[in-house]
């Protein structure tokens, strides 16, 4: 392990008020992952909120991407919304999902981003990738899918593995794992239910396939870090902003991140 890795672990003590038991703490730390149900009542409000946020305009300051599939254009991402819709705001930055996103990182999280992926019918996969080179600022954080709809295999649900956390692993020319990495990795499919949410370390390797089934799939995926490193939220996004505007995008690819990880098709203009 790197020293940056045993700093992080010193940092899990469990406070007797989290709500997390110190099993699932260390399967966390041990596997780089963990699945939670700590949402699973509030299914409706949370489709019925996604269902909101994907009906909005591309006029606000809020961030759509669209892709091209078989049955047409189709939004498959919106970032940045936060601010502009109040329910997701309080859960992403209050409450159970700040407690749990504290409980794993051993500090008091923030939130340092916001997306919701809609890979709705024919939508495309995203290829092996570690989160963490496409943050910047700070080393480690942690990610995580909330379920909006039931995530299965059929659909692109994710995949990750275990116990490969611990450092950035060698990229090719587009940010994502070098592909004999990849060869040699074992892969688990996480199916989830709507509500269940899984929580996983920057660095954990991940991917999903296509949705090949005839219905949409969205999850919502914030992003937290240590308050104690800072609010870098708005940071983030105003370099994410400025890195796009002076590079090159990938034309064979819809550019949704700082690494070119997503497989969908642009629009034609």
């Amino acid at each position: 392990m790197n020293h940056l890795w045993l700093r992080y672990v010193s940092l899990v003590p469990l406070n007797i008020d989290a709500p997390l038991t110190r099993s699932q703490v260390d399967h966390y730390i041990e596997t780089g992952w963990l699945i939670t149900d700590t949402l699973g009542n509030q299914t409706k409000q949370l489709q019925t909120w996604s269902d909101e946020v994907q009906s909005w305009s591309d006029d606000g300051d809020w961030m759509h991407y669209r892709e091209m599939t078989d049955h047409g254009p189709k939004l498959c991402r919106t970032e940045y919304f936060t601010p502009f819709h109040s329910g997701f705001r309080s859960l992403l930055t209050d409450g159970i999902m700040v407690d749990t996103a504290s409980a794993l990182l051993g500090d008091r999280a923030v939130l340092y981003k916001e997306k919701i992926n809609y890979k709705l019918a024919g939508g495309a996969g995203y290829a092996p990738h570690q989160d963490a080179p496409a943050y910047r600022f700070i080393d480690i954080h942690l990610s995580c899918m909330v379920a909006i709809d039931d995530s299965t295999i059929e659909n692109g649900c994710l995949e990750v593995v275990s116990g490969a956390h611990q450092a950035i692993l060698p990229m090719d020319d587009q940010g994502c794992i070098d592909a004999a990495v990849v060869a040699g990795m074992d892969w688990f499919h996480v199916e989830l239910h709507a509500g269940q949410t899984l929580w996983f370390h920057s660095r954990t390797p991940h991917r999903s396939g296509s949705n090949n089934s005839t219905n949409d799939r969205r999850a919502i995926y914030p992003t937290y870090n240590a308050l104690s490193e800072g609010d870098l939220r708005e940071k983030y996004y105003q370099q994410k902003i400025q890195e796009f505007a002076e590079s090159t995008a990938n034309g064979s690819t819809v550019r949704v991140s700082l690494i070119n990880d997503f497989q969908g098709k642009p629009v034609p203009q």
